[in-house]
């Protein structure tokens, strides 16, 4: 397999991780920078050029594209699958994850289990917004955030609509949720390739500190899940159309609610909590699909 990986740096953990797995498997793996792609979109063909030379007979593409490039980055992803080269997650697939309330949407309708999220733009609807919510504490989250960046538990009315009222000040999108308070600063992250959870760890927020992200200081812990989270983090991976995703849930009294499915999940955290080599996971789901869709084109221009 010939495998593109689109990052803007192959010394980070995760992407040096498949690097290796993809390498230790016999495939042939280039990290690409997505903002030195560039392409022609024409009626007679897509091409695609990296520093002045043609992309070209790539079987894979690995999306790690950070919040901070996404709009140009699932263009270039676009271009990629224009041109037929496989890609666990496509381009519409992060976009959708990457918009926070979309994704609610979207798990909602589905009947997935989340935090009850509120979303409104008047000033003038707060009061009747944070009552649809109920009483304090709550969560205001930045739309697109990342890493658990933008995201502040209010224990007050006053305070949820000070913060919102800076918030609109600045022309921010965000959503405001219920805090569950029974997950005690712990969360869930379970890796899902392929349909399957292949690992998946607690995380534990640092004393004085609500965020379990491992960017806040929180600590991880290699987890056991129950059939309902399994199948929820399945899920709700499968409603954004996402074949690798993180999905963080909570353990809540009426069950596993998922606070966000990440499109480009990090390996550092879950690989150390865990010991299971999920960078291989992933290189081992891609060359399976790459090898089916070898065979199927066989197939079909044999007929």
């Amino acid at each position: 397999m010939k495998l593109a990986i689109l990052s803007r740096n192959g010394k980070l953990y995760s992407t040096r991780r498949l690097v290796e797995a993809a390498r230790a498997r016999g495939h042939s793996v280039r990290v690409l920078d997505p903002l030195r792609c560039y392409m022609k979109i024409a009626p007679d063909g897509f091409d695609m050029h990296y520093k002045g030379r043609v992309l070209a007979d790539y079987d894979a593409v690995l999306p790690r594209i950070g919040a901070s490039i996404t709009r140009y980055g699932t263009a270039v992803l676009r271009q990629f699958e224009m041109m037929n080269v496989f890609t666990p997650n496509g381009s519409d697939a992060i976009l959708r994850a990457r918009d926070k309330l979309r994704c609610h949407q979207l798990l909602a309708r589905q009947g997935i289990g989340l935090p009850t999220t509120a979303f409104g733009d008047n000033p003038d609807d707060t009061g009747d917004l944070l009552a649809m919510l109920g009483k304090p504490p709550h969560v205001i989250k930045l739309n697109e955030g990342t890493q658990g960046a933008g995201v502040i538990l209010t224990e007050r009315i006053s305070a949820s609509r000070s913060v919102i009222e800076a918030l609109r000040g600045l022309f921010a999108t965000f959503l405001v949720q219920e805090f569950i308070a029974e997950a005690s600063g712990t969360d869930l992250r379970c890796f899902v390739v392929g349909g399957r959870v292949v690992a998946a760890m607690k995380r534990k927020a640092r004393k004085g500190e609500f965020r379990s992200n491992l960017h806040r200081g929180g600590s991880a812990t290699k987890a056991v899940l129950s059939a309902a989270e399994t199948d929820t983090a399945i899920r709700a991976a499968k409603v954004m159309g996402l074949n690798v995703a993180g999905v963080d849930l909570l353990r809540s009294k009426r069950g596993p609610l998922v606070l966000e499915v990440n499109s480009s999940p990090g390996l550092e955290g879950i690989e150390t909590a865990t010991g299971i080599d999920v960078a291989d996971q992933i290189v081992d789901y891609m060359a399976q699909r790459v090898t089916r869709r070898r065979r199927k084109q066989i197939n079909t221009q044999g007929k």
